[in-house]
């Protein structure tokens, strides 16, 4: 099964993520696919504050900033829980010499879809930033285009989405898994 889960920051979209991914593995082996890359100590502890959120569950963390699919490789009957895509697309569309690519959508699609295919199940997590009538400077704007195409992308191949508002959830596409 695939899962896309969506909402605004601090909405409970993690904790969902994590007790679905749990509920999905059946006792198979069970990944957290770490996308982000901490810039400064606001990024750390927001880092260790999920690493303590899933202490006890059973996650094996793994640190993959961008060429996320590779992560599946050796691991196709495992359940892998990709928090988050927001992050990934940042890495992607960033690169560190300063650089940066207005057109990375299809790039990052095409990696998390790899990803779900190699994997018994998946669970996406990503952040829903792109809907406000807000008008922002260009290079924030093409990030807001690029994250919406990833996660249109994402919709229509997962099984199951839902969106997180205030720690509750509504259920778009599929059902929730018994």
């Amino acid at each position: 099964m695939t899962v896309f889960i969506s909402g605004g920051s601090k909405s409970g979209k993690s904790a969902l993520a994590e007790d679905l991914a749990v509920k999905l593995s059946g006792g198979k082996a069970l990944y957290y696919v770490a996308t982000m890359v901490p810039k400064d100590s606001e990024d750390a502890v927001r880092v260790e504050k999920h690493r303590l959120a899933r202490r006890g569950k059973g996650f094996e963390t793994l640190e993959c900033p961008k060429l996320v699919s590779r992560c599946a490789e050796g691991r196709p009957q495992g359940t892998f829980l990709l928090d988050s895509v927001t992050a990934l697309l940042a890495n992607m569309m960033f690169a560190e010499d300063g650089s940066v690519d207005e057109n990375c959508s299809a790039r990052a699609s095409e990696e998390l879809l790899a990803l779900a295919a190699l994997a018994a199940d998946s669970v996406f997590v990503s952040d829903f930033i792109y809907a406000d009538a807000e008008e922002y400077e260009e290079l924030t704007e093409a990030f807001r285009r690029e994250l919406a195409l990833t996660d249109r992308a994402l919709a229509k191949a997962a099984d199951l989405v839902i969106e997180v508002c205030c720690g509750q959830y509504m259920i778009h596409k599929g059902e929730m898994p018994a």
